[in-house]
């Protein structure tokens, strides 16, 4: 079935399967020697729409049975799967080489090398029930599209036929079983192995027995995962004294149709007290022995048998009652029983001897047995047998010779022969032959005669025939039956008269003369002979010519030579062969004739020039051919024959650009075209025949470049490095600039289109497709000044395009008066890759940036400053408002600043004693605010080690009303850790800090950028390091705290306290300074 029928074409992801139960027999497909395995057309149907499903795998799947002749047809890819047929390559890429694939029609068939589904690599060491799947490959190119070709992945399942015996490993099989072995025992016996599989492999085992084995043993079969294993069933009680083995036959048959089955030899040997008596093999022994027998010749070997086992199993012979003539002639082994001649016997004094023989076991008690012996004295043949042969019925014998006509019929008497011997018995039994090679034999004359004497007919076997063989010479001999025997021999020679009975016979039946054409009237062609095999006037010969009708007249022959001329002048061109029948007959009565041919091929001489099939040549290539690609083919004909019209074809003008190949007539490029340099070739081609002397012709050939895509389009303007000026009041639709390039390819290859590649993201700018025009589409704004670099791609419509780039210049100004600078622009230009857009003014763009940048800074800047001096502001209020201010001569609750005691507590004094000389001022309410300020943030110095500096940890919480910088500035900055170092001589007292503080006592502190986020409280560590001031420096304490935006600095100085928020870096009585 074709599964295009109904238009329809299997996709590429179809999967097909042939189903083996519904696989039609073999039969011949179109085309000698090919076989189709063929599907009935329903179920290829269905498999076809399944196949058309999407989601399958591009599969395909066949069965076929092993073991298939060469060239059947497994499936076709083509009909079955419906792929095309036509334009399209099918190439087996793996599947070789049991499978070959139609490169037109994909059609799968056998090849030489069977599929034997045993022998696959791939099924060697399957597990039941598996399939055998052999794999292919086929691709499929589109040689119309030239596209990539496809890959259809496929397998072939094959399947088994029975075309392998069963058999067991051994032919013999050999099972020991105990003598003593219970009825019912079963006993594994080796399991037949058989390369086929499924139903073809092993299916049923039987036993044969004989009769002395049949009640004994049985058969079973027992099956398991494994297969069928047989056993041994013992069903009697086995003696090894009765029988120590038995041979059973086992045959095993396997389930193929036909079936195929195989046996093999089980033998069972019974494994083994002294009570057994021996016993002879026979109760009686006969021996014949020939009289003149020579010393030490044996005559007869008596046996006998012992049950037992050891010494009472060793056995010893003796005569028993035996004659004196027996012990005088004869010898008796005591160990193997072996009676030998011992003494010259002669049949005439004693032709029989008869005695007895014991024979005796060696043990304790030993038992023995007899055998009675007769010995029959045999004649020896000590006469030769007698022939005698004379004439009968109308052939007489004259002189030991007969003479018969070579036309007499077959088993024609031509003798009698009698035979006869005077011994007795075989001695005398004579048989009687015709030696050698000849047509005769003996015929029994009479069925009374005795062996010693028998009458024969000497006849004839065959037609006689006299011109073979004119007479015979026969030699009959007669051998009697005595050992050894004895001969004779008689011979009688036969002469063969001669009839005409042979036909004349030509020395060959069939003459092939060459003969050359042009020849002259009357030469001789050829010369014909002919024998008779008789004698006489039945060997004389005469000739005779009957020609065909082509030569009927242009021959004649001599009727007593034989001899054979041509008429006329012969043309090979007009007929190359002429036949001819000789016929010969003798002068017998009646005449006998006999024929032969005479074939006369015309030999050619060189009388025809080449010819070319064609009166001029044109051939069209593509360019860029490589070197000695084919560019075209020429005919060249000869009307002569062999070497005559052998051609040579030589290129004429011969500059090295083109060869031509002699047998095939292509013509080969030297070159690689190049149709830009040159678009066509002329020259001519000479062809020159073998023939002596030579013929020759010419023909022109033209060869006609055709142009392929291989030149890019050529700018030819602008150049990249011009430029040219635009100003912004150019008008919309004005061409500001044209590109303009060239393609030296023809045709669509030299077609070109341009376009915008880059540099336009304002779309300012569009090119015409075909013009190269480039116009302006919008209207110039300020941002629009400055160079722009138009990257134009102009492309050609070749397959695949090529295309130039080029780069057009447009400076948008109103005058060209700063040319530096628009070279520099340039020289940027040139230097920028061109996937950068390089379009208008950047400083417009850039100073847009800058101010939007400058505007944030300041915002920021005034929003941080306001945050700052709202919070002081809120501080101070409360500061105002809190009662715990400081009041003097209160003692505090708690020592705000406790410096540890050093050496240089001496200087502080001194420092004192300088302040209590000038006049102590009135504390203003300032101060008692700054010492409230201080009492709420209730510093406490820690000490680790001595000369460990101290630490001041301030808490978390602070009282309310209290001036909380700490907490302001933790809210800023996440968990800042501020050091404060003290730069005044520390204080031996308390209360000193807040009563005694110089004037401008300054906190520094540095914040700490790497605090985290953390849910514990800040740990601000102060450290005192008092260094050596001069005795003029009023003190201050400096407290510098870091934020998210900048760093802060708190500073405060006695004896006034007040509060500003400054952006500069100013020291008034209470200053706080943020860096940005």
């Amino acid at each position: 079935m074709d599964s295009r029928a109904g238009g329809r074409r299997c996709p590429e992801a179809a999967l097909l399967i042939l189903e083996p139960a519904r696989m039609g027999p073999l039969r011949p497909s179109p085309g000698p020697g090919r076989q189709r395995l063929l599907l009935p057309p329903l179920l290829l149907t269905l498999l076809l729409l399944l196949a058309a499903s999407p989601g399958h795998a591009t599969r395909v799947v066949y069965k076929v049975l092993e073991e298939q002749p060469p060239n059947t047809l497994i499936g076709s890819l083509a009909a079955d799967y419906g792929f095309p047929d036509m334009g399209h390559l099918y190439k087996l890429e793996v599947g070789a080489p049991y499978l070959r694939v139609d490169g037109k029609t994909g059609d799968i068939f056998t090849t030489e090398t069977s599929i034997d589904r045993e022998g696959l690599r791939e099924c060697q060491n399957q597990l039941p029930g598996e399939p055998c799947i052999l794999e292919f490959e086929v691709s499929i190119t589109d040689l119309v599209q030239n596209g990539s070709p496809r890959l259809l992945e496929g397998q072939i399942e094959v399947q088994d036929i029975n075309d392998n015996t069963p058999n067991f490993a051994s032919p013999v099989i050999t099972l020991p079983i105990p003598e003593n072995t219970n009825i019912g025992s079963l006993f594994p016996i080796p399991v037949a192995s058989d390369r086929d599989a499924g139903p073809n492999g092993v299916a049923s085992y039987e036993l044969q027995a004989g009769p002395e084995a049949q009640e004994l043993f049985g058969l079973q079969v027992a099956e398991d995962q494994e297969g069928k294993q047989p056993q041994l069933i013992v069903m009697g009680n086995l003696d090894r004294e009765r029988w120590d083995s038995y041979d059973l036959t086992i045959k095993v048959q396997d389930g193929g149709s036909p079936p195929r089955a195989s046996s093999a030899l089980l033998r069972v040997t019974v494994l083994d007290t002294n009570d057994n008596a021996p016993k002879f093999e026979r109760p009686s022994y006969e021996a014949e022995l020939s009289e003149n027998s020579p010393i030490g010749h044996s005559v007869i070997q008596v046996k006998a048998n012992d049950s037992d086992q050891g010494a009472n199993a060793e056995i010893d012979y003796t005569f028993h009652q035996a004659p004196e003539v027996v012990r005088r002639l004869l010898r008796l082994d005591r160990n193997t029983g072996l009676i030998t001649v011992q003494g010259p016997v002669d049949r005439e004094d004693v032709s029989t001897l008869r005695f007895s023989v014991l024979a005796k076991d060696r043990g304790t008690n030993p038992k023995s047995a007899r055998a009675q012996v007769v010995v029959t004295v045999k004649d020896m043949n000590d006469n030769a047998p007698t022939i005698e042969i004379r004439g009968i019925g109308l052939v007489t014998h004259q002189d030991g010779m007969a003479n018969i006509s070579e036309d007499v019929a077959e088993e024609t008497a031509v003798a009698l022969v009698q035979v006869s011997d005077r011994d007795e018995g075989e001695n005398a039994a004579v048989t009687c032959v015709v030696a050698g090679d000849v047509p005769f034999q003996l015929r029994q004359a009479s069925e009374t005669g005795s062996d010693s004497k028998k009458k024969y007919f000497l006849q004839t076997t065959t037609p006689l025939d006299y011109e073979k063989v004119k007479d015979y010479t026969i030699e009959i001999v007669a051998v009697d039956s005595g050992n050894p025997p004895l001969s004779s021999t008689n011979s009688l020679k036969v002469q063969v008269v001669d009839v005409n009975d042979n036909a004349p016979v030509f020395t060959q039946s069939v003459t092939e003369v060459a003969f050359p054409e042009n020849n002259k009237p009357g030469e001789v062609v050829t010369e014909v002979t002919a024998s008779d095999a008789d004698s006489g006037s039945n060997a004389e010969l005469v000739y005779s010519l009957e020609p065909e009708p082509a030569a009927k007249g242009l021959f004649t022959i001599s009727p007593e030579t034989g001899e054979i001329r041509v008429k006329t002048s012969l043309d090979r061109e007009q007929r190359d062969s002429y036949e001819l029948k000789v016929v010969a007959a003798d002068r017998g009565s009646p005449s006998l004739q006999g024929t032969a041919t005479v074939l006369v091929n015309v030999l050619d001489c060189n009388d025809n020039d080449p010819k070319f099939m064609l009166s001029g040549y044109n051939f069209s290539v593509m360019e860029n051919m490589p070197a000695l690609s084919p560019v075209g083919m020429v005919t060249v004909i000869d009307g002569d024959k062999g070497e005559n019209a052998r051609v040579q074809l030589t290129v004429e003008q011969d500059n090295g650009d083109f060869v031509i190949q002699n047998g095939t007539g292509t013509i080969l490029s030297s070159l690689s075209f190049d149709r830009e340099q040159q678009s066509t070739y002329t020259f001519q081609l000479k062809a020159v025949d073998g023939g002596v002397p030579p013929r020759s012709a010419y023909v022109g050939v033209t060869i006609n470049v055709l142009d392929e895509n291989d030149n890019a389009p050529f700018i030819t303007a602008p150049s990249n490095t011009s430029h040219r000026l635009l100003t912004p009041q150019t008008r919309l639709g004005e061409t500001v600039s044209q590109v303009t390039a060239e393609d030296i390819d023809s045709g669509v290859n030299a077609e070109l289109t341009y376009s915008i590649a880059g540099g336009n993201p304002y779309g300012l700018f569009q090119i015409g497709s075909h013009s190269g025009a480039i116009t302006l589409e919008k209207e110039i704004e300020r941002r629009h000044h400055g160079l722009h670099r138009l990257v134009v791609k102009v492309s050609d419509r070749g397959k695949p395009p090529r295309y130039g780039t080029a780069l057009v210049h447009l400076y948008v100004n109103e005058t060209l008066a700063n040319r530096t600078l628009l070279e520099t622009l340039l020289g940027h230009s040139l230097d920028t890759p061109l996937d950068i857009d390089i379009a208008g003014d950047p400083e417009y763009e850039r100073s847009k940036q800058r101010g939007n940048i400058l505007f944030g800074v300041v915002a920021g800047v005034v929003a941080v400053a306001l945050l700052i001096a709202l919070a002081v502001l809120v501080r101070y209020c409360r500061q105002r408002e809190a009662k715990s201010g400081y009041q003097a001569g209160k003692k505090e609750t708690k020592d705000l600043y406790a410096p540890k005691p050093s050496s240089k507590a001496s200087k502080g004094n001194k420092s004192k004693g300088k302040k209590s000389k000038s006049p102590k001022p009135v504390k203003p309410v300032e101060d008692e605010d700054e010492a409230g300020l201080q009492k709420s943030l209730k510093f406490n110095l820690m000490s680790d080690a001595p000369g460990d500096s101290p630490r001041i940890h301030l808490p978390l919480n602070y009282p309310p009303g209290s001036p909380d910088l700490g907490r302001h500035y933790r809210s800023n900055s996440p968990l800042p850790s501020i050091q404060l170092q003290p730069q005044s001589p520390s204080a031996s007292k308390k209360h000193q800090v807040v009563q005694d503080l110089p004037p401008a006592n300054t906190f520094v502190g540095t914040g700490d950028t790497t605090s985290t986020g953390s849910e514990q409280y800040s740990d601000y560590s102060y450290r005192t390091n008092p260094p050596k001031y001069p005795s003029k420096q009023t003190p201050s304490w400096r407290l510098f705290t870091s934020t998210p935006g900048g760093r802060c600095s708190f500073t405060t100085s006695q004896p006034q306290m007040s509060r500003s928020i400054l952006g500069t870096s100013s020291v008034i009585t209470q200053t706080i300074r943020c860096f940005g």
